[in-house]
């Protein structure tokens, strides 16, 4: 035999990347599709070049999925399972380019496999679920223009950039603190060549088609997000908004990234690496300042744990002590990582977490009441039930009353659930107000009847004559608005629904 025998030690990125697709392959079937996953397929179904409150690839992703498998998990979350798999693996090559050994490829790709954040982002279709590995993949081309001096690579950040815009158009964040790194640091020399402005453009030429449809219909997203600050984000002291990171990348875990920005501070390979400490800061106090979420900040942290991984790896030269830090990563990860994917009892979660210090709502970062289950479990709960609930209303009704009646969706998770489960069911015709259901209005006199959940939404409830409570929905892990509500069936309308609907207007 010639050459070195192969080891799985020396290839922690392969072992690593494919430990993380197994893991996500063997639990992402648990409990029920999200809510938002629910919505995404809606959206797919109408294939547009944007939506209110997102781009365009996730919902085709989505609806190609319900083309092909319906509402089956393990399909529609094969792509982040796999996006996630390729940035345990890219956060190792990352490590190893600036000049790490095998060990501080093995502590930063696991510190992103156990992390809380990301095994989130490997579990559920959303519009994160991309972000880390993109983030990551323009930090990974910055490296390779401190490496080669090739500017060329800039071509290669574009094509990166806007495939994550078309996902989600977070990382602007990101561009933009990136772009005070790169005035403050060597980086700027960069423009005084035209390949920065060539991925400028390439990422703009992603983004274009998502731009034009939001002007076309007025620029909703902004709107959306005005609304979201003001009425639903959790406005987060410096103190929680600090531990949220903490407890959103892993506690061992956060000691490797503060590390990280420390590596990159005052010791990076390259003084160009100053970028990311300094685009770390422009975006968490613009974050904290416009209250933001906490876990925006996440994919930023696969590069540093990458930096503070090497990092770590030259304070510890001792076997013993590096195995101690590896170690202390796993068995944290390994005890958290219950917490955020499907594989606990619900009836036990909140048990668990208490043994662990921890409570369901450590994580909040949206007001309102908090379900037993953290919000992105407990949003897999209760759908079929209250599309079977819904639509047993429907058929229940007088003929008369049937050809004319429609569901009515407080917002798009109850819009959704009763639009893909109440159709084998012969369920009603589905509408509501929320995000970008509200494209799609009435017409004629469809809304005579409306069944709704709860009373809550005033100008709906105002505008019937006749409110009766035909049944109740009670789903005991589900979001904590979407569960102990009426069933209501309205009759006699003042107006017509689609006259009203301006009203029924709500973007959050």
């Amino acid at each position: 035999m010639t050459g070195r025998e192969w080891t799985v030690s020396e290839h922690p990125a392969l072992v690593l990347g494919a430990a993380c697709l197994l893991l996500h392959l063997v639990v992402n079937n648990g409990y029920g599709a999200f809510s938002d996953e629910l919505y995404f397929i809606v959206c797919g179904l109408h294939p547009q070049l944007g939506y209110v409150d997102q781009p365009p690839l996730v919902p085709w992703i989505a609806g190609a999925s319900y083309n092909f498998f319906g509402t089956a998990l393990l399909p529609l979350r094969f792509i982040p399972a796999l996006s996630m798999a390729a940035t345990v693996a890219l956060t190792c090559d990352v490590a190893r380019r600036l000049g790490g050994g095998v060990f501080s490829q093995w502590l930063s790709g696991t510190c992103v496999l156990l992390g809380g954040v990301f095994l989130v982002d490997g579990l559920l279709l959303s519009t994160d679920m991309m972000q880390p590995l993109t983030w990551l993949g323009c930090g990974w081309c910055l490296i390779r223009i401190c490496e080669s001096k090739d500017e060329r690579w800039w071509l290669a950040f574009g094509v990166i950039a806007g495939v994550s815009l078309l996902s989600k158009y977070l990382i602007l964040f990101y561009l933009a603190g990136l772009a005070v790194g790169i005035l403050a640091t060597p980086l700027r020399r960069s423009l005084a060549k035209p390949w920065i402005y060539l991925g400028a453009a390439t990422a703009f030429a992603f983004l274009a088609p998502s731009a034009w449809w939001q002007a076309a219909h007025g620029w909703p997203f902004f709107a959306l997000g005005k609304a979201e600050v003001a009425t639903r984000n959790l406005a987060l002291s410096p103190l929680v908004f600090a531990a949220q990171q903490v407890l959103f990348a892993g506690p061992a875990s956060s000691l490797v990234w503060l590390a990280g920005l420390w590596h990159f501070t005052v010791r990076p390979r390259w003084p160009e690496l100053r970028v990311f400490p300094i685009a770390y800061a422009a975006m968490a106090a613009l974050f904290y300042v416009l209250h933001g979420k906490a876990y925006y900040l996440a994919p930023v942290y696969p590069v540093l744990l990458a930096g503070g991984a090497v990092a770590i790896e030259g304070w510890f030269g001792w076997r013993l002590a590096r195995g101690a830090v590896l170690g202390a990563v796993s068995v944290v990860g390994l005890l958290l990582a219950p917490l955020a994917l499907p594989v606990l009892p619900p009836q036990s979660y909140g048990a668990y977490a208490r043994a662990l210090g921890l409570s369901p709502g450590a994580a909040a970062t949206e007001k309102g009441p908090q379900s037993v289950l953290p919000l992105h479990l407990a949003g897999m709960f209760g759908w079929h039930e209250m599309a079977q609930k819904v639509s047993a209303v429907y058929r229940a009704l007088p003929a008369r009353d049937r050809a004319h009646a429609v569901f009515y969706g407080r917002d798009y998770g109850e819009a959704s659930a009763v639009e893909l489960f109440g159709k084998p069911l012969q369920g009603p015709p589905v509408y509501s107000g929320h995000n970008n259901f509200y494209l799609s209005p009435p017409e004629g006199d469809e809304g005579a009847v409306v069944i709704v959940l709860g009373d809550d939404v005033k100008p709906l409830m105002a505008n019937y004559g006749s409110a009766t409570v035909v049944g109740r929905i009670d789903a005991p892990y589900a979001e904590a608005w979407e569960t102990g509500l009426s069933i209501y069936v309205l009759r006699n309308p003042r107006r017509p629904l689609v006259e009203i609907w301006p009203k029924l207007k709500y973007f959050d």
